[in-house]
């Protein structure tokens, strides 16, 4: 009986890429019993961790899986799988020699995420882990960002091309500057005190450094956000009455967590010349610039648009407390801030934003 070979190409191919960088080192490999394919828990199949000890002492996860690591199968001749891996580089403590596991837990979660939704990420993107992006832990990280690896560039394999995307640990407040501005700017002005992307779970927000938070200011007065497109987890629309005898309002319910954020996006796009589209469950709401306050509907689509008063009583109004209030806008219209709760992974309400 002849055994079929397994081609490993791709595989191959970001096994060459990391040894150009770490030479013989013999990574720690955490692999899957069980393919996903077949039935098992975790998508990827495999996770390499490496020891750097430049600029700072850490662990360099690499992920194999989100790119065809055997043959060629998808029909995009471009690009290899989804078109990226990912990698997370965690400080690492002096006496630690295992890799901390709730980071594999977290990229296998990401794959989850990909695999289900088939949502990619690319460098600049932003992700809110609505909680310690480890569990459990006293740390102030509370989302993701991407960005290109600093050292792993892009390869081209026999199955495509891959990319090597970073992910790194961040604030809320950094996630609202990535929102407001951009993800690569504010990532950049905060390099010299996150060399390399490091992860470090103990640190604070890069926004305490003044050079840090001028460049974000100045980015985001100069340029606006380039946050064109936001899900939000409560978006809900009702429309008005105009009878003779009644009139009442059309309501726009928003969430009272992203209530804030949502007003920052709407002066950093509207007032640049720029649309925003927020995106909830079947339904969407376009805002767009315009010297006429109005709006309009279809069966799953808003459109508001906005002058630049009516864009500052958004702003100003958009806050994270339970409330309504009037926007001056043709044909009347409401925004009610409803309260957000936060629950853990069993359900539990654990926090109530309004």
């Amino acid at each position: 009986m002849v055994s079929e070979e397994v081609m490993t190409t791709g595989w191959d191919s970001i096994d060459q890429a990391v040894k150009s960088i770490y030479g013989e080192q013999e990574p720690k490999h955490y692999g899957t019993l069980i393919s996903y394919a077949l039935g098992g828990s975790d998508p990827l199949d495999g996770i390499s961790v490496y020891k750097a000890d430049k600029p700072v002492a850490h662990w360099h996860f690499v992920t194999y899986g989100f790119s065809e690591l055997y043959e060629k199968e998808t029909d995009n001749p471009e690009d290899s799988g989804y078109g990226f891996e990912l990698t997370c580089r965690l400080v690492r403590q002096e006496d630690e020699e295992e890799p901390p596991a709730w980071a594999l837990n977290l990229l296998q979660n990401m794959g989850r995420y990909v695999f289900t939704s088939g949502n990619v990420f690319q460098a600049g993107d932003y992700l809110d882990a609505n909680g310690p992006i480890c569990l459990g832990a006293d740390t102030e990280l509370t989302a993701l960002a991407f960005v290109g690896d600093p050292e792993l560039e892009a390869i081209d394999t026999p199955n495509g091309r891959v990319e090597f995307l970073q992910m790194v640990g961040i604030t809320q407040d950094e996630l609202e500057a990535m929102q407001t501005w951009n993800t690569l700017g504010v990532l950049a002005a905060g390099l010299p005190h996150i060399p390399f992307y490091v992860t470090d779970l103990e640190r604070g927000s890069l926004l305490a450094e003044q050079s840090v938070a001028e460049a974000v200011h100045n980015g985001m007065e100069k340029e606006g956000s380039n946050t064109g497109f936001l899900f939000v987890d409560q978006l809900h629309w009702s429309t008005g009455t105009k009878g003779w005898l009644r009139k009442t309002p059309s309501m726009l319910t928003i969430g009272a967590k992203q209530a804030e954020i949502i007003g920052k996006l709407l002066r950093g796009r509207l007032l640049k010349g720029k649309e925003l589209t927020l995106s909830g469950a079947g339904i969407r709401v376009r805002f767009a610039p315009g010297e006429q306050s109005g709006f309009e509907q279809s069966e799953d689509l808003i459109r508001i648009t906005l002058n630049e008063e009516a864009v500052g009583v958004m702003s100003e109004n958009l806050l994270p407390k339970h409330g309504e209030f009037e926007v001056p806008v043709k044909d009347r219209l409401r925004v009610n801030i409803a309260k957000t709760t936060i629950t853990d992974q069993e359900g539990n309400i654990v926090r109530t934003i309004g």
